[in-house]
């Protein structure tokens, strides 16, 4: 350890570390744009600028390493001017239109101009007059709110490593956007959102689908029904200043009746069916020898991933439907006809925690019979923006309860929410499909956790079966590229598109720190060790659905609602 002095204390520091590292475990707060917690600083904003004794220039700390005997002053004179000078240049030709923006009272820069008493545009330029891009249909890129802090480019490089955009042209004619400029709906974007997640500002957003939903409920013959995502009761209070993990499931329904849905469903009986349809999927192709390893088909930016970039895995895919689109079809083709419902009025909406379900809904391979099977997507974000609007008093809601049957779930189908979740609940089942009995010991450790890849080969009835979970897009990349040079010991891999999975999608609340995200899955594994049903075989509404109408899986009904299949996608990189 070595001794720097900050604003007149001594402390002790990491030798190699960066100035601004020591500043935020000594609690000390220095404003960021462009830093990103885990990459390599880029340095581009200036705004954690310090002043350090014996230099002539600011520095900035994300970048900067301390040395032994270092003097620090972090909101000196020179450093506060500096850091208010880049915020009234940044605002010089920023659109005065906070009062309509989607991140209005949660924006970065807004919050840097109120901290710093910026009052008046000192700086004028000219406005900028960029065209918005409105092409994706998850994605609004609004390139006159951006500040080239290059926190979404980075992203989607090096975290996702899909690369969909990039900075264009030089100096003050510099923006980012997709290749060639054109639209984010021909460019390599999978719709994950995690840019989103990134943006300090409103340069980009997710599109909204709040406006067909509340036409929706005001239309009186309108028959509205509403699923919800396992990840959301887990991360939905944050909206509302509860702290992260705390499920909030009871006062999330009460607060959907409230909005005026007909029905109120759980996502997570899907994913209970999913899971069956999936394990009897995999034990059928290992049995039969068929196209090896078996790739989950459950995240909508993945599957678009493998279409464009690997489309040799096609064939890979499970062709099981998300649970979205699952239980989107069943509501529609069965339970209309159960309780002698008009399917022409009925209005199928989903909240998810992810911006790619948007795009999925309206993939035409996802609908049935030509009538679609998810109508509107809202994300976390816009389920609380509709909840008050409406005025509704989120804390001290009543706990209600969802509709059945389709409000029944396990807690295999609730854990989908996390990275792991979903190959946990498919070996919970496996485990049943090949050996006749449920798994003495219930929880898999070997694939929970938010390592990049988990590995495990598991006996099951002296069946060697070679799993892997990738956590995140890019390490899904290391699996597919070890596969094509020959690797053969692999029967099941789950990816999750968005590191941590649905719990970190991108329609989440902003706020991504890691303490976040492990307080949301702690809560998911809390709910899974506290409920009785723990496998989704077991799910009695969803054992019921196959005796009723699906009859058995993999039958020739559930091929036509609950399957799917996928091709190759071109894409102007």
């Amino acid at each position: 350890m070595i001794s720097i002095e900050i604003d007149g204390r001594e402390v002790k520091a990491e030798p190699g570390e960066t100035i601004l590292t020591a500043l935020n475990r000594e609690g000390v707060h220095v404003p960021t744009l462009c830093h990103m917690e885990g990459l390599l600083p880029s340095g581009a904003c200036r705004i954690c600028s310090v002043e350090v004794e014996g230099q002539d220039s600011l520095t900035p700390s994300c970048s900067y390493p301390v040395q032994d005997g270092m003097k620090i002053q972090t909101n000196s004179p020179k450093a506060v001017k500096a850091r208010k000078t880049i915020i009234e240049l940044l605002l010089a030709n920023h659109p005065n239109d906070c009062l309509y923006c989607v991140r209005n009272g949660n924006c970065q820069l807004q919050d840097l101009a109120e901290l710093y008493g910026i009052r008046e545009r000192r700086y004028l330029a000219e406005p900028c007059k960029h065209k918005m891009d409105v092409s994706s249909p998850s994605i609004i890129r609004d390139q006159d709110k951006c500040i080239l802090c290059g926190k979404c480019v980075r992203i989607c490089e090096e975290i996702m490593g899909v690369s969909a955009i990039d900075f264009v042209k030089r100096g003050s004619q510099s923006v980012i956007a997709p290749a060639f400029e054109e639209g984010m709906n021909v460019s390599g974007c999978i719709n994950c959102g995690q840019c989103v997640l990134a943006c300090p500002t409103g340069a980009l957003r997710e599109k909204s689908h709040l406006k067909e939903v509340m036409d929706a409920l005001q239309d009186p013959q309108r028959f509205v029904v509403v699923q919800h995502a396992p990840a959301i009761s887990v991360t939905l209070a944050e909206e509302f200043g509860v702290k992260p993990g705390k499920d909030v499931e009871g006062a999330m329904i009460s607060a959907l009746r409230r909005l005026g849905f007909d029905r109120v469903f759980d996502t997570a009986f899907s994913a209970d069916l999913t899971i069956i349809e999936e394990a009897t999927e995999l034990v059928q192709r290992i049995k039969q020898n068929e196209r090896l390893p078996l790739l989950t088909s459950c995240s909508p930016g993945w599957i678009k991933f493998v279409e464009q970039t690997y489309p040799d895995f096609t064939q890979n895919l499970s062709t099981c439907k998300s649970p979205q689109q699952m239980l989107g079809a069943v509501l529609k083709h069965y339970y209309t006809q159960k309780e002698d419902i008009d399917i022409n009025n009925v209005y199928s909406v989903a909240i998810m925690p992810c911006t790619a379900k948007k795009y999925e809904a309206q993939r035409p391979e996802l609908s049935s019979h030509g009538i679609a099977d998810v109508d509107a997507v809202l994300t976390t974000r816009e389920l609380a923006r509709l909840i008050r609007m409406y005025g509704i008093q989120f804390e001290g809601l009543p706990a209600g309860q969802p509709n059945i049957p389709f409000g029944r779930r396990s807690s295999a189908g609730k854990m989908f929410a996390v990275t792991g979740g979903v190959m946990e609940a498919a070996l919970r089942t496996a485990h049943q499909m090949i050996t006749g009995e449920n798994s003495p010991e219930p929880e898999f450790k070997q694939v929970r956790g938010l390592k990049g890849i988990r590995e495990a080969h598991i006996e099951i009835d002296g069946m060697t079966l070679g799993i892997a979970v990738a956590n995140g897009i890019q390490n899904a990349q290391i699996l597919l590229d070890q596969i094509r040079k020959g690797r053969d010991d692999l029967h099941f891999i789950e990816v999750m598109t968005c590191p941590g999975g649905c719990i970190a999608g991108g329609g989440q609340p902003f706020d991504t720190q890691p303490q976040n995200i492990h307080a949301r899955l702690q809560a998911l594994y809390d709910i899974d060790r506290r409920e009785t049903v723990r496998t989704s075989h077991e799910n009695k509404a969803v054992q019921q659905l196959y005796d009723e109408f699906l009859q058995q899986p993999l039958s020739k009904k559930s091929h036509e609602l609950l399957h799917t299949t996928y091709s190759k996608r071109n894409v102007l990189l």
